[in-house]
């Protein structure tokens, strides 16, 4: 397959669109189709902003309901996934490692993580109604575009925690010397959206710092759960300032 399908790959992976490619990615197709991770949060955020600006004469609540329901929708629910088996095995390990990832491993989600993803789409609509109350859109772009640009990051800055499986192909294979300027190019152009976008950016360092610190000091790396949890945790922590 050739490197042309790079693109795709990312998208199929990363959203429910309907992509159909001709054979299986390799590995190796895997880890270099990070590089478009980032303009797969574009693409989504793009998407998001005219869903928002279509639908101008909505009522507020629904207007927002229906924003929220197309990003989870966009996903196929894949990070907030990752962010539940996070939750249940953050607080079942009781602080131990091993314990921690063979919890994340259980597919079954417990109250710990019906109640963080309760807490996660709440707080969510509530900044998109309140943003959109404002005439905000800038935010519904920056959010998913920001989140899909640490995703990479945080492959590239922290080892990998578990032997095996697509996650650690892919952080096998990652362009380590291509990513790092695809990773700046698209932070330099988020502040073209003005204060909003530096805001955004700031906000989602701090996020990406802190989750960092803490997948080091209990798992010393990250998973492909945690990894989706950092995505849900970056668009919700921008989401939840810019409203402010």
């Amino acid at each position: 397959m050739s490197n042309l399908y790079l693109p795709l790959i990312a998208l199929q992976f990363l959203t429910r669109l309907p992509i159909r490619l001709g054979e299986a990615p390799t590995p190796e197709q895997f880890g270099r189709a990070t590089l478009f991770y980032p303009l797969v949060g574009l693409l989504m955020g793009a998407a998001l902003g005219g869903l928002g600006w279509w639908l101008g004469d909505t009522l507020g609540a629904l207007h927002a309901a229906l924003i929220l329901a197309a990003w989870v929708a966009f996903s196929g629910a894949l990070h907030l996934d990752g962010l539940a088996d996070t939750a249940d095995a953050w607080v079942g390990g009781l602080g131990d490692r091993e314990r921690t990832l063979a919890i994340m491993k259980d597919p079954r989600s417990g109250p710990v993580a019906v109640v963080v993803l309760v807490m996660i789409l709440l707080l969510k609509f509530a900044a998109i109604l309140t943003l959109l109350e404002k005439g905000h859109l800038w935010p519904l772009l920056l959010a998913p575009w920001l989140a899909r640009t640490a995703l990479p990051l945080l492959f590239l800055t922290t080892p990998y925690a578990r032997p095996g499986g697509l996650g650690q192909a892919l952080a096998d294979h990652l362009p380590r010397r291509t990513l790092p300027w695809m990773l700046a190019l698209n932070v330099v152009l988020m502040p073209l959206t003005g204060l909003t976008g530096v805001v955004a950016i700031v906000v989602a360092l701090a996020v990406f710092i802190w989750w960092r610190s803490r997948l080091m000091a209990r798992l010393d790396g990250t998973t492909g759960d945690t990894a989706g949890a950092l995505v849900e945790l970056v668009e919700c922590a921008v989401l939840v300032a810019l409203a402010i």
